[in-house]
Formats: C-alpha cells, sequence, structure tokens
C-alpha cells in the first residue's frame, strides 16, 4: 500500500522556505495523504514534532508505514481537516506551523474504484472519507435540476451548467447514473472536446461534483478559521490550492486578517480599534517553476499562499 500512494509533493521547496520547519517546534499536517510534505518536514529538524491528519484510511495505513522510521515524532489521526477545532483541547493546541495541501490526491485519481477519475471507468463514487453514505451518484439520481443547476455553475464554474443539469436528469428516467464514464462521455457529448491546452470537457462537472460530495469549501472555511486559533504567535500557515474558488477563499482569509483598520476610507482616524492578527508574508499566490512542472505535471494548477501569525 505505502508504494500504491506514494506521491510527488507538489511545490516542496517553497512549502519548507515559507513554513520553516527548521527552526523546530510542532506542526500539523492537515491532509497527510501519502506523507511526501510530512517527511520533508520532519527531514528538516530533529526538533520537530509532526501530526499528520487524513480522512483517508488507505492514507493514514500508508503514510504510518513511509513515516514510521521517525518514531514517535510522528503521529497521524483519522480526521478531516475541517475538525482541527478539535484539537484544542489536547497536546497539539497550539503549534508552529500547519500545512493544508487542499483537494483530491493522486492516488484517489488514479484509483478508478474511487470513482474521483474522468479519464478511467469506475463507480461514481468521489467520497474521500469512504465511511460516509452520499456518493456522487447519490447526488445525481436524488437531487433536482436546480440543485444540480448550481452545483455545477457555482463549484464547476461551468457555463452550460443548465444544459448538463437538464440531461443528467433526463437520462436518469431511463437508467440510474453509476458509472463514471458514462457521466463523462454524457458531457463530452453536449460540450464537445475542448481545444488543445484546456481541460477536458468533464474536468469541470466532476470537480463540482467532488466538491459537493465532501463539503470542501466548508470544510475549507472551518479549517482556515481553526487552524488560525491553534497557531503560536508566530506560527506559520501554508496553503495549496488546485482551483480558483479555493485559492480566492484563502486569499479573502489572509486579507481579512491582515487588515490594521476597516474604518470607512472617508474618516480622518480609525474608530475601529482593529489590529492586524496575520502579516501575509507570500505577495501573491506562489506557482510551480518550468523545473518542477517538467517533473510533475500535476503540479500546473498548484498554487501557495502563507501567512504569520502576530
Amino acid at each position: 500500500m505505502g508504494e500504491d500512494f506514494s506521491h510527488i509533493p507538489v511545490l516542496p521547496r517553497e512549502v519548507l522556505e515559507y513554513l520553516k520547519p527548521e527552526r523546530g517546534g510542532r506542526f500539523i499536517d492537515c491532509t497527510l495523504g501519502g506523507g511526501g510534505h510530512s517527511r520533508m518536514i520532519l527531514e528538516s529538524s530533529k526538533e520537530v514534532k509532526l501530526l499528520g491528519l487524513d480522512q483517508d484510511e488507505e492514507a493514514l495505513a500508508a503514510a504510518g508505514e513511509q513515516l514510521r522510521e521517525f518514531g514517535d515524532r510522528f503521529s497521524s489521526r483519522k480526521m478531516n481537516f475541517g475538525e482541527i477545532r478539535s484539537l484544542m483541547d489536547t497536546e497539539w493546541d497550539q503549534v508552529d506551523g500547519i500545512l493544508m495541501d487542499i483537494g483530491v490526491s493522486s492516488h484517489q485519481i488514479d484509483t478508478a474504484e474511487r470513482g474521483f477519475s474522468y479519464v478511467n471507468d469506475g463507480p461514481l463514487d468521489m467520497r474521500m472519507d469512504r465511511s460516509q453514505t452520499t456518493t456522487a451518484a447519490d447526488l445525481l439520481n436524488e437531487m433536482d435540476e436546480k440543485d444540480l443547476k448550481r452545483i455545477f455553475r457555482e463549484y464547476g464554474e461551468e457555463r452550460y451548467a443548465g444544459k448538463i443539469a437538464r440531461a443528467v436528469v433526463r437520462e436518469r428516467d431511463i437508467e440510474p447514473w453509476d458509472r463514471t464514464k458514462k457521466f463523462a462521455d454524457l458531457i463530452t457529448k453536449i460540450l464537445g472536446r475542448r481545444k488543445a491546452g484546456s481541460a477536458p470537457a468533464p474536468a469541470r462537472c466532476f470537480q463540482a461534483l467532488r466538491i459537493a460530495v465532501n463539503r470542501e469549501l466548508e470544510v475549507l472555511e472551518e479549517a482556515l478559521f481553526a487552524g488560525f486559533e491553534l497557531l503560536k504567535p508566530g506560527g506559520r500557515m501554508v496553503v495549496i490550492s488546485f482551483h480558483s474558488l479555493e485559492d480566492r477563499m484563502v486569499k479573502n482569509f489572509f486579507r481579512e486578517k491582515s487588515l490594521d483598520c476597516d474604518c470607512p476610507p472617508d474618516l480622518p482616524v480609525c474608530v475601529c480599534s482593529r489590529k492586524a492578527e496575520l502579516k501575509v508574508i507570500s505577495r501573491k499566490a506562489v506557482k510551480a517553476g518550468e523545473d518542477e512542472l517538467d517533473e510533475n505535471r500535476r503540479a500546473a494548477y498548484s498554487r501557495l499562499r502563507a501567512a504569520e501569525k502576530i
């Protein structure tokens, strides 16, 4: 399983540059996956202790094997990172750094039976935590046309959301949705094949379904606020996102927490007494360089933002 779950961590140099784990301390990897980022953090200093979180039991088992050599400096828990507020009453209530590498893992995409891929046929599942009940097939078969349109438009930013939603409802009256290839073929039939260099036709709708099944945007919002509370003064938060909805949320959160004053601009003096709580340390979203993209094309959509608690 360890080999099956191996992957190349994205933006590795940048993660270490902004997180600065070489100073030692306690760190939380909110999205453990195969343990690639966690290994780098643990290797940076013998004074580092790290807690890895993941809702995927396969990821936890694989990372446990990969990181066993670090002994009690590494520990893990099955947890959706939106629940990290529950760490307030533990030894992890004040930490030096938090990493969130958001989104679906390479292993999940490449494992057809998990249902994340529009390339490899599999069941329409898309659950990151396989103990939860609702699958992508459930949404396609049970949601009304209006809600399906909203999901495709809001979470997938799909221009033809209404047309796709109508087709989904029409087709399920004939036969229930159950396979990824069938759904991908429907989208391709409606939208046609995208031009070279652009995302494949099914990409946006698959993203939208995945976000809806796993409540990804709600989870991210909860995690950002709770993670901020867990940080010590001087502690750093590094977030890697893979689509504009997530990146926009992270950007807005950091900006809001870094404001010194939110008085109307026409007031001559500040009356709000507000003080900045974060310092943004990544001037803009950090992207993968050409050298990394040559080795790992999946890093092409990654965006990193970092901030330090004041």
